[in-house]
């Protein structure tokens, strides 16, 4: 732990185009947490990396910003009745274990490997979990807005969901009001244990978190994506306390996001009242798939630094960093173009709704 610690403690130059970048990353991490509820570390921890953050100190780093922020959009998203607080405290609790656990491996990579280790460990984590993941989201928010479903009908809760509402494990039974029904906790506890350990992994736990409450509880998915800021309250608070005893959290960066995520994420919780549960998911599925391939472009250059491959050649290296960056330039001006769109089209149609009501009638 020692070793990990004295790793760690040289941390980045923040300059001032640093600075700005990272209040930029927070702003547009807090519209999307704000919007889909997943805590936006998806966009977070790889666009800390594109800068030269250690993998490993960015995902600590979003951890310690991300429970704040959570409480603030849980607390906001509340205010809406989109909130499932006994289904989030109760996933919260198992997921906590999942990130001690998480953690526990993180660490020990990166004493085994050092940097490049726990670089390559993220960057692949989170290309097979956004592959995995995102390409499911995006195909089912494709496929209901193709086949051009009304909310009720791409709400309708999945068979295994059903299934699982189905089984009575008595002394187990807890009614959610997010479900409008009994779920033994014993099904909570793999999905929360998993969503913290995704969570300590890549610092991404809504990744698991929403599809989980959405597909497999069978919750709508304002409310999946509203419930999993509690669990990411938890799970942040837990886990930004457990990588701080290492020595892993760079507070400057915990706070320069957290500064620019706060303002965004207030947009994001309004941007949700105004849209259908399908855009939820195609924002969400579209985003992960674009940063899928900035994370997958570093794959070759750690590989490299581990001596896993041959050398690469330096123009090579040059040209992949710069792309991934693009790229991640890319899925953060996207997120926020969706986000701020979807809020102000749906204000827009509101006031015109309003107006519309107000005028005389003959």
């Amino acid at each position: 732990m020692q070793d990990i610690a004295m790793e760690a403690a040289s941390f980045i130059d923040l300059g001032l185009m640093n600075v700005l970048y990272l209040l930029f990353v927070g702003f547009v991490g807090g519209l999307v947490s704000g919007f889909i509820g997943s805590g936006g570390a998806f966009v977070l921890t790889p666009a800390m990396m594109s800068i030269g953050v250690p993998g490993l100190v960015a995902v600590a780093s979003n951890m310690c910003h991300k429970f704040p922020k959570a409480l603030v959009g849980a607390t906001k998203r509340a205010k809406y009745g989109q909130v499932d607080v006994k289904l989030g405290l109760t996933m919260g609790a198992s997921a906590e274990a999942g990130v001690l656990v998480g953690a526990h491996i993180q660490e020990s990579i990166k004493k085994a490997f050092g940097d490049a280790g726990s670089n390559l460990y993220v960057s692949a984590a989170f290309v097979v979990v956004l592959a995995i993941v995102g390409g499911f989201v995006l195909r089912d928010a494709l496929r209901s807005m193709k086949n051009n479903k009304s909310e009720v009908e791409e709400e309708k809760v999945t068979g295994i969901a059903r299934w699982i509402q189905s089984i009575n494990i008595p002394g187990t039974m807890v009614y959610f009001r997010s479900l409008n029904a009994k779920v033994s906790v014993l099904f909570t506890i793999p999905l929360g244990f998993a969503t913290g350990m995704l969570a300590a992994t890549i610092a991404v736990g809504g990744f698991i978190g929403v599809p989980a409450i959405i597909y497999i509880l069978g919750a709508p998915s304002l409310m999946a994506s509203a419930t999993e800021l509690v669990i990411a309250f938890v799970m942040g608070l837990g886990g930004s306390f457990k990588y701080a005893l290492s020595g892993l959290v760079d507070i400057r960066l915990s706070m320069i996001i957290l500064a620019g995520s706060l303002f965004g994420i207030h947009l994001g919780a309004i941007g949700t009242t105004y849209v259908k549960g399908n855009m939820i998911k195609l924002v969400m599925g579209t985003i992960m798939v674009v940063v899928l391939f900035s994370r997958a472009l570093m794959i070759p250059v750690y590989l490299t630094q581990l001596n896993v491959i041959a050398p690469l050649d330096e123009g090579l290296v040059k040209i992949l960093k710069s792309t991934s960056f693009g790229i991640m330039i890319l899925a953060l001006l996207f997120g926020g173009v969706m986000v701020l769109g979807a809020l102000f089209r749906g204000i827009r149609e509101d006031r015109k709704v309003t107006y519309t009501t107000a005028l005389p009638t003959n």
